[in-house]
């Protein structure tokens, strides 16, 4: 979620977007890692890693869901949390103000990519200390999840992957409405040192017609 912030400072419409589906697809991994957790809890009554281990073999399924729950909170592709993050850098490393040749969004952006390599380690370790390995003798006889519990999971797992393979068709439903937001608060968007992002100088660019005598609206707006 710290992603976001970039959105909030750059105001582009392309990491508005991808904001969007990032925090949608939070919503949706989050959802299913805490309700496996919790499952587990239930049957196991901990959730210490350590005290775990193997649960795969007893419960194959929950140890799929919360696989596919793990690879999409990391940003695996063909997950929307991926379509969403890379929408954010893309956007955020492209567009900002400008402080000499590398502005501070560029820089943001690199930092934030540490995000993904710190989460991808810690959820690939819980995972492997909760579902691979030897089972221990007093989980052998758990049982996987019940039909009622495996419909929830399927339908949270089934809009994370139809995001991630085709983010368009939820992009082309919210970007619009950024796009006409966007543009109406161009006019105001300058940051202390008085440079305006190359994302507003793209999206409003001025026509041949608006240009008088060597300068044009934008630059007089701007000052």
């Amino acid at each position: 979620m710290v992603y976001v912030f970039l959105e909030i400072v750059s105001f582009c419409v392309l990491v508005v977007s991808g904001a969007v589906v990032c925090v949608f697809a939070t919503g949706l991994s989050v959802a299913l890692l805490f309700g496996i957790a919790g499952e587990l809890r239930r049957r196991t009554g901990t959730l210490a890693c350590d005290d775990l281990g193997g649960l795969a073999r007893a419960m194959p399924f929950a140890g799929l869901a919360f696989g596919l729950g793990v690879f999409a909170a990391i940003g695996l592709p063909g997950f929307a949390n991926f379509a969403g993050e890379i929408m954010i850098f893309f956007g955020a490393f492209r567009n900002g103000w400008e402080i000499g040749r590398l502005h501070i969004f560029q820089i943001a952006t690199v930092l934030a990519l540490w995000g993904v390599v710190l989460s991808t380690v810690y959820m690939l370790r819980a995972y492997r200390q909760t579902f691979m390995g030897n089972i221990r003798e007093q989980w052998q006889k758990l049982r996987d999840l019940r039909p009622a519990l495996r419909v929830p999971v399927m339908l949270l797992v089934a809009p994370l992957l139809c995001c991630g393979f085709f983010p368009q068709f939820f992009v082309r439903m919210v970007a619009p409405t950024f796009r006409t937001s966007l543009s109406a608060n161009a006019g105001m968007q300058t940051c202390n040192h008085g440079a305006v992002s190359p994302c507003f100088r793209q999206q409003n660019r001025p026509s041949a017609s608006t240009q008088r005598g060597g300068y044009n609206i934008e630059q007089i707006a701007f000052r």
